[in-house]
């Protein structure tokens, strides 16, 4: 089975990030590779969830972590066994298919137990001496079909009951009497050629009469087993292998381990590790949300490599992936902004250009490939580079932006100013939304030798909404401080219609020196002509860092 191949942006996914994973994910798709599927570790800002509506595309899945689960691991094929089918039945599905274990399912699929060679060895194996008695359930069918018996006469075949095995082995009279013993019950009588045991199975209304070695009933007893209510069959097989195969005739419901716990795929590994260890054979079914089984898992899964893999595109830096990651095998990286100290012990495919957006670049390989862009991701596309390059006017932007953009508007027949003011303009609403929305709707992470900070971004039109609720956003700002022991958070406002920026910023006091920008009040900068985060805002940054740590 091919991995399933999820394509993420970074965790708190802009629309370049999150166009760059669909439409990447489309490309495979289209060359033939239906097991690249485009994922999210967070939530749309308004700007992406409002492209997304617009031109009617299904937005990527939603995966707020990649803690090893349950459905990274398991096998997602596997027999199952109705509960009515015999244990006959059942094992020789797990030998053909050389199972271990067999989920026992009612007939609509959901989990009922695990049938499990230990679960029914010891009744099994402590079968059977002819001269003694024998207590199973089962049914006239069941016994039927376990031996391939021939039907004489046939009564009630699909009821299930419990019955007492008694072997035609003792004299006729003594067999009498242990007829009359069990009077109550329901017998199952098992001889070869004793015609007297015979005529008294059938006189006293036994559940079952069963002729072993190919013998014969006559007529007169037919009849009269007819008239008395008495099943009976003749068995291909000796008395002695007939009794051992009556054991084999039990509906797998009787003889599973109805002990063994399903567990569900997007159970963490760690939840069912103490689970799989009290398992008795080390195997657990998966079941779905309605309780039908849909794999299972073993201890020995686990030891395996996850059946998924990785390509992340718009971020290259591990601070800034989805939570997990460390735990998968990373394919490819396509991305614009600066190289973090991102490692692999593999090679993998490195796509980093110094361009205004990675949906630029995702275009390009479409080009690449010869292989024509869907309209619907053409317009995706073209809202990714105009969102990330502010229609063109950041900084960032190159001359193979603007021809791409140029291209895609002339795929989808946009006009590339009006579609571009209509998705700035849906990016920048502040007003009914809280500070810690705007903050982590864009917020990236960075690492300096041991320095670590934050620094979200977001357009807006009009910086007074932001500025009227300053202490709303440095408050919220200080707590992400903390709780990731930052030296500084910060939130950059970009101002679309200046394009300039103001910094919003809560520090470590002992940062507060190396902060070299145009003061406006105390905690907040004015960037002139700074709109970039990345190319403009990152590298200052930077430099500021460094000469703290020194």
């Amino acid at each position: 089975m091919d991995k399933t191949v999820y394509i993420f942006g970074h965790k708190n996914p802009d629309t370049d990030s999150a166009v760059s994973a669909v439409a990447y994910a489309r490309l495979k798709q289209l060359q033939g590779n239906n097991n690249y599927k485009a994922a999210r570790a967070g939530h749309f800002n308004p700007q992406t969830d409002y492209i997304f509506k617009k031109f009617k595309v299904e937005p990527p899945k939603y995966l707020s972590n990649l803690t090893p689960k349950v459905e990274y691991y398991m096998q997602d094929k596997t027999e199952v066994v109705e509960e009515d089918k015999s244990v006959w039945f059942a094992i020789a599905k797990m030998q053909n298919a050389q199972l271990r274990a067999l989920p026992v399912v009612d007939s609509e699929g959901h989990y009922k137990s695990l049938l499990h060679y230990s679960a029914f060895a010891q009744q099994i194996l402590t079968i059977l001496n002819p001269e003694t008695k024998v207590n199973v359930s089962t049914s006239v069918q069941l016994i039927m079909r376990t031996m391939n018996a021939q039907p004489l006469v046939i009564h009630n075949q699909d009821e299930i009951f419990k019955s007492t095995v008694l072997v035609g082995a003792a004299s006729d009279e003594t067999f009498a009497k242990m007829l009359d013993e069990h009077a109550s019950e329901n017998v199952i009588v098992i001889t070869s050629d004793r015609q007297k045991i015979y005529e008294a199975a059938i006189e006293r209304k036994v559940k079952l009469l069963i002729l072993t070695s190919g013998y014969m009933l006559s007529k007169e007893l037919k009849d009269a087993a007819q008239k008395n209510g008495v099943s009976v069959i003749m068995s291909p097989y000796s008395t002695s292998d007939t009794v051992m195969m009556i054991a084999y005739s039990t509906p797998v419901s009787i003889m599973a381990d109805s002990d063994v716990p399903a567990v569900h795929p997007e159970d963490t590994v760690s939840k069912i590790r103490g689970i799989l260890l009290e398992s008795p054979i080390r195997r657990l079914p998966v079941v779905d949300s309605e309780g039908k089984v849909i794999g299972m898992i073993s201890e020995h899964d686990l030891t395996n490599e996850p059946n998924i893999d990785l390509i992340l595109v718009d971020h290259n830096e591990m601070t800034q992936a989805v939570e997990g990651i460390e735990n998968y095998k990373i394919r490819e990286v396509i991305d614009h902004h600066r190289i973090g100290p991102l490692s692999t012990t593999y090679p993998i495919t490195f796509i980093n250009k110094p361009i205004g957006s990675t949906a630029t670049i995702i275009a390009g390989l479409y080009q690449e490939a010869k292989i024509p862009i869907p309209k619907e991701i053409a317009s995706l596309l073209l809202c990714g580079i105009l969102s990330d390059t502010l229609i063109l006017q950041s900084t960032t932007t190159t001359d193979i932006d603007r021809q791409t953009a140029e291209y895609l508007a002339n795929i989808t027949d946009l006009d590339i100013q009006t579609i571009g003011k209509e998705i700035l303009t849906a990016g920048s609403r502040i007003r009914g939304r809280t500070a810690t929305e705007v903050i982590h709707q864009d917020m990236k992470e960075y690492r300096e030798a041991k320095a670590t900070y934050t620094v979200s971004q977001i357009e807006v039109s009009n910086l007074k909404e932001i500025l009227d609720r300053k202490g709303e956003f440095l408050g919220e700002l200080e707590i992400e401080r903390r709780s990731n022991k930052a030296v500084f958070a910060a939130l950059l406002v970009t101002d679309i219609t200046q394009l300039s920026s103001v910094l919003l910023i809560e520090y470590d006091e002992k940062f507060k020196p190396f902060i070299t920008f145009p003061k406006l009040e105390e905690n907040i900068y004015f960037l002139k002509d700074v709109v970039s985060r990345k190319k403009q805002l990152i590298p200052l940054i930077t430099e500021q860092v460094e000469n703290f740590e020194r």
